[in-house]
């Protein structure tokens, strides 16, 4: 079962990850941001106990007000007190009251003494912020160009306010929205006067605002100039959606990058495309577009060059591009070699700029500061079924300057103790598998017996395509029932050692599998464990899953202004996600050694559900056979279902609802979806950037005579 780490305290040499081919010096960063809290803070403090009087202010308190003027504050505690400063200080208060609505507000300065001084506030009403009325529109609907008008001040309140506060400022921004938005509709030629305003009351501003919607333009007829070398229906098969909208400067703009892309995509490095059009030209309204194109020679990969190295080898980064030699240039496969390295956590910053040599070669030179590769970790949490949780770990991401990182780690909960090495070399013999060695010990205080184990695996995988990946397992456990309540003839074999050769693949098209994931997932392990590589037990094992996760939320982020049109219910509604979920596994006995079927695998090889992670209706390992005293026994096949809708709250936490159901059978010979057990429930969950917390109860609906009712769990991770 997963755990949930409430305090993770990590005393870290080195740092994480950066997305971009730019990357940026994280713990440089992350000081600054530190230094302009504290800094924050303390003029904060320096406002508060300012020599400061205000006087007159009914609508806000002192406190408040002083940390409005927290920065002009500081500066009259470091420089001395002027009149000159005064008065930024009763300029600055006044333009905060007029930013929500207090237009005839009034503040004035005096100076009582060598550093005392008062701002006396004349606020007058609280204005707001009526009718907008707009004159000249002919064809965008009039609810729309409020929406937008009022929008800079909207961001400040609830959709539920009615009268927003008259903030001049804010209108005339709105104003400028406004007539963007007639921009990306295709006026061009819009003109959006200011506003002009009349009180209808005392406190009631009525708007005007003029506008000249001009022609809506489109794009017209596109020809290319120069050698298109793919031809013009494919280059225009780049830009169909981008035809069909309005004709805009800036999708104008979007043409060249478009096609840009797509003849570096192939090689292309140093083409040059440009788009010219001119609305004079437009034969109704529809505009022509002439495209140059100079493609240049197609570049190929050449050799590579490292700076900034100080522990890692520099072979280490010749070798990863070594297989781009003599190919076409690609951005797509530069920057996927880029993310692969940053996710190694090695370098704080790492730059690759393709250099032309030689005609039409790229030189990838790279420049890179490398991050401190050892880290030390301490955790503390909780999960439900293990209890308390302690960790420590240590992590050495290059051992010996080759890239190849050795973790160790120790923990202890309320259940277990554990032990773990584990030696990575992601590229081994710098061939496209990757090696991983594992080695463990465990104590384990289960339900009924404990066990202690000590083993090692090692796993040989390999990347087939971005989305699908193969590996082969070999894994050797020595493994003793330390204590038990369950009856010998039910705990099966004791003390052995399983030796065993296994396969898994794994096709995953989620996008952002850890936060928000999005598509179908499916992974699939088979194992055989044999007396021909030493194992006192002959088994096979294979467990298969399949997830399907169901997002709402649009593919691509909405870049126009069509994100202010969406209603609450509907922003609320992309947030949520829909998940389904298979699992089954299957143990069967090769050799049952004149036992019976059922009870020739070990207690520990079978298969136990119910939990966090199953059907959550049940505790862990809790569903499926019992002996007479209650304790599980497990079985050798299981089915597992599950779906599951989560939906916001507030900010990063989300609710949940789902059912479950599953089996869990004693023998492996007449698998199938009988007697299967559900839960219905619900649960909160809190995003985190690592994945979310979770805390559900499931109800069973039917429950038995030796069943509970529900049961609640508290964990970290994806359910499933």
């Amino acid at each position: 079962m997963k755990q949930l780490c409430l305090i993770a305290l990590f005393l870290c040499l080195t740092r994480g990850l950066v997305p971009a081919q730019n990357a940026v010096k994280l713990p440089v960063q992350e000081q600054k941001e530190k230094e302009k809290k504290a800094a924050g803070k303390v003029e904060e403090k320096v406002a508060q106990q300012a020599n400061l009087e205000i006087r007159g202010n009914r609508s806000f308190e002192d406190k408040e007000l002083r940390a409005q003027l927290k920065e002009q504050l500081a500066t009259i505690e470091q420089y001395g007190l002027t009149s000159a400063r005064a008065d930024d200080a009763a300029f600055f208060l006044e333009l905060f009251y007029k930013k929500h609505g207090y237009a005839k507000v009034d503040v004035s300065y005096t100076i009582v003494s060598g550093n005392r001084f008062r701002l006396d506030v004349v606020e007058g009403p609280l204005v707001h912020l009526g009718k907008v009325e707009f004159i000249g529109n002919l064809q965008l609907p009039p609810d729309k160009l409020f929406d937008y008008a009022v929008a800079p001040t909207r961001t400040r309140y609830s959709k539920a306010t009615v009268l927003l506060p008259f903030v001049p400022g804010d209108v005339a921004e709105g104003a400028d929205l406004v007539l963007r938005y007639y921009v990306s509709e295709g006026f061009i030629e819009a003109v959006v006067e200011p506003p002009t305003y009349r009180y209808v009351q005392p406190d009631l501003v009525a708007a005007q605002i003029f506008i000249h919607e001009g022609q809506k333009y489109f794009f017209g007829n596109l020809n290319f100039v120069g050698p298109t070398i793919y031809g013009a229906e494919a280059l225009r098969g780049q830009m169909l959606d981008l035809l069909r909208l309005p004709y805009t400067e800036a999708r104008l703009a979007d043409i060249p990058r478009r096609l840009q892309s797509y003849y570096k995509t192939r090689g292309y490095f140093a083409v040059k495309v440009d788009a010219v059009g001119d609305p004079n030209l437009a034969i109704k309204a529809r505009v022509p577009v002439r495209v140059t194109i100079e493609p240049g020679p197609v570049y190929y990969f050449d050799g590579v060059t490292v700076k900034g190295t100080r522990q890692l080898r520099p072979t280490y980064l010749v070798n990863r591009f070594k297989n781009l030699r003599g190919r076409p240039y690609s951005p797509e496969v530069l920057d996927k070699k880029f993310r692969q390295l940053m996710r190694t956590s090695l370098f704080n910053i790492l730059k690759i700029n393709p250099t032309p040599v030689n005609g039409n070669q790229l030189r990838l030179d790279i420049n890179l500061e490398e991050a401190k590769p050892q880290e030390f970790g301490f955790s503390i949490g909780y999960g439900s079924y293990e209890g308390a949780i302690v960790g420590a770990s240590y992590a050495n991401r290059d051992l010996f300057g080759y890239g190849r990182p050795v973790t160790t780690s120790i923990e202890y909960t309320q259940r277990s103790y554990k032990a773990d090495v584990l030696f990575e070399d992601p590229y081994f013999y710098n061939t496209g598998f990757g090696l991983q060695v594992r080695l463990s010990a465990l104590t384990f205080d289960y339900d009924g017996y404990s066990k202690f184990e000590l083993g090692g695996r090692v796993t040989l995988s390999r990347q087939i395509t971005d989305k699908y990946s193969i590996g082969l397992v070999l894994s050797g456990r020595h493994v003793e029932i330390t204590d038990a309540t369950i009856d010998d003839r039910l705990l099966g074999e004791t003390n052995y050692f399983i030796s065993s050769v296994g396969f898994t693949q794994t096709l995953d098209l989620r996008k952002n599998p850890l936060v928000a994931p999005r598509g179908f997932v499916f992974d699939n392990t088979v194992d055989l464990a044999t007396s021909a590589i030493g194992s006192d037990i002959d088994l096979l094992r294979a467990t298969g899953r399949m997830s399907y996760y169901l997002s709402f939320t649009p593919d691509q982020p909405q870049l126009t202004g069509e994100d202010l049109e969406k209603s609450r219910l509907q922003k609320w509604f992309e947030r949520s996600l829909l998940a389904f979920g298979a699992r089954a596994g299957v143990v069967y006995p090769l050799d049952t050694a004149g036992t019976s079927a059922a009870l020739a695998i070990p207690i520990d090889e079978r298969f136990f559900t119910g939990g966090s992670t199953t059907v959550r209706s049940f505790s862990e390992r809790d569903l499926g056979p019992h002996d007479d005293k209650g304790n599980p026994i497990g079985g050798e096949y299981y089915t597992v279902l599950n779906v599951e809708y989560t939906f916001p709250i507030y900010g990063e936490l989300l609710g949940a609802v789902f059912v479950d159901a599953g089996n869990l059978l004693p023998d492996a010979r007449s698998p199938g979806l009988n007697d299967l057990r559900y839960g219905i429930g619900v649960g909160l969950r809190y995003n985190l950037p690592i994945g979310p917390v979770r805390l559900d109860y499931g109800v069973n609906p039917s429950p038995r005579g030796d069943e509970a009712f529900g049961a609640f769990h508290f964990s970290f991770g994806f359910a499933f």
